[in-house]
């Protein structure tokens, strides 16, 4: 047992797919920024990585673990830069819950550090951003239908969906005795009524990676390209415009990046967010003219979940440090929201 990992019964099952005889060697935990088991060992010469999620499963665990491997299967060949998927195991009996095996990527994550050459070069931390964005063009771009998901999400009235989805989960929060309300976040009404009064006439549905952002991403060591996006739990239908919008909502508005902000030194080189929005259109061909409505139902959807760990830190289920640094940006996004808003408003009336 390693890791909360049956060593011997997941050689057993490998056993039975061909991949590889003998001992499981070099066995690695790798940590991340995410509560799933991320375990790296080598068989017969070749390297894997097993993906599981936690010992302790919620109860959407498997199926998360199961769509994950189904995501990147579906993949496979396209311009998407992921880890490849070696095998899936939906059966929750052999290792206690569902899993699959990847093969590793060869990458850093900047949220970590910056290697020497990225830290010395604001030319590659400059593609680090492009490289982002083309990801996501190119994921847009994968026919979801063809690539055997149409039915990984539900796509009627999609848009029209969001913001009561988002609301209602907010107000749930009330369960947790000694939440500050939603009253502490600025301006949590005004952004859902605006959500639901400037909502898009187009939809073009896509793949979504879900939480798109720069620690969910491995890059080159060699350049500002990208090796691999990467956790893909929240993976599914919908508009892949939503992607960009939370690029967009996480990243760094000014020149130098605020506490609130994600933590990468230097950022002088980084693309502006201008920048990114531009490059999307380039490269997907889709129309922007809706982009500030997916800044904002990015920073109101994720200022919502991050105000869930608040909510359980104030009823003492979550360490209060974090849940005051997540509700710090809760309320960071909402403002984030409110400016994008109050821009939207002045472009319209400049057009007048």
């Amino acid at each position: 047992m390693d890791a909360g990992v049956d060593l011997a019964a997941l050689a057993a099952w490998m056993d039975g797919k061909g991949l590889g005889s003998g001992q499981l060697c070099d066995v690695e935990r790798l940590s991340g920024g995410t509560q799933n088991i991320l375990l790296r060992f080598s068989r017969a010469g070749r390297t894997y990585v097993l993906r599981r999620p936690p010992p302790h499963l919620r109860a959407n665990s498997n199926e998360t673990m199961r769509r994950e491997a189904r995501v990147l299967a579906a993949l496979a060949g396209s311009a998407v830069p992921h880890p490849g998927l070696i095998a899936a195991c939906p059966d929750e009996n052999v290792l206690g819950a569902a899993f699959y095996l990847m093969e590793p990527v060869d990458g850093f994550n900047a949220t970590q550090d910056l290697p020497p050459l990225h830290a010395e070069d604001p030319a590659i931390r400059h593609r680090m951003g492009l490289a982002m964005v083309d990801a996501i063009a190119a994921l847009g771009r994968v026919d979801h239908v063809a690539a055997g998901l149409a039915d990984f999400g539900k796509l009627e009235n999609w848009l029209g969906r969001q913001v009561g989805r988002w609301a209602s989960q907010l107000a749930s929060y009330a369960d947790f005795p000694g939440w500050s309300g939603p009253e502490a976040i600025p301006g949590v009404e005004r952004v859902g009524r605006w959500l639901d009064g400037n909502r898009p006439q187009d939809f073009r549905p896509g793949i979504i990676h879900g939480d798109f952002h720069l620690a969910n991403v491995m890059f080159r060591h060699d350049s500002g390209e990208l090796a691999a996006v990467v956790d893909w739990e929240l993976c599914t239908l919908g508009d892949p415009l939503l992607d960009l919008g939370w690029l967009i909502a996480t990243w760094p508005e000014e020149d130098a990046p605020r506490e609130t902000d994600v933590a990468i030194r230097p950022w002088e080189g980084f693309a502006t967010p201008a920048e990114l929005a531009a490059r999307y259109g380039e490269q997907s061909g889709r129309s922007l003219a809706d982009l500030d409505w997916f800044v904002v139902l990015a920073c109101y959807k994720l200022g919502i979940i991050l105000e869930g760990s608040h909510a359980r830190a104030c009823a003492g289920k979550a360490p209060r440090e974090i849940g005051d640094r997540l509700h710090a940006h809760t309320i960071d996004l909402f403002e984030r929201a409110l400016r994008r808003i109050g821009s939207h408003s002045q472009k319209e009336q400049s057009h007048d």
